[in-house]
């Protein structure tokens, strides 16, 4: 992993609505399954693959579950990134906010955005 994939996977474990999810990987290779008494602070100090397509679903059902929003959804923006590069952009429902949706948009990747929405979760 890049040492931006990282970074990511650091700011996810200390957002408020993180989990460790069964089917999530590891950067060092596990696979979760369930915690059990003797294994939990095991699976707190290692970081999530962000890579792993498995993980990034799970980061994004995490995500929904923290809205209470089932159709979350992230996809590649229309609109290009100060780099020249498309960005992504993500949506979502938040009563109260900007008339009950919320959106972050000008994302470097998917991960990216679904790790800003987890932190700007309620």
């Amino acid at each position: 992993m890049t040492d931006n994939m990282i970074e990511l996977a650091k700011r996810a474990l200390a957002c408020k609505g993180w989990r460790w999810m069964r089917g999530m990987n590891t950067t060092t290779g596990d696979t979760f399954i369930a915690f059990s008494d003797c294994d939990e602070a095991y699976w707190l100090a290692l970081l999530p693959d962000l890579t792993d397509p498995a993980t990034l679903g799970c980061l994004l059902a995490l995500v929904r579950f923290a809205y209470s929003d089932p159709w979350f959804y992230v996809r590649p923006s229309h609109t290009y990134r100060p780099d020249g590069v498309l960005g992504w952009e993500c949506f979502g429902y938040l009563p109260g906010r900007d008339g009950g949706s919320w959106r972050g948009s000008g994302y470097a990747s998917e991960v990216e955005a679904l790790v800003d929405a987890l932190e700007a979760a309620p």
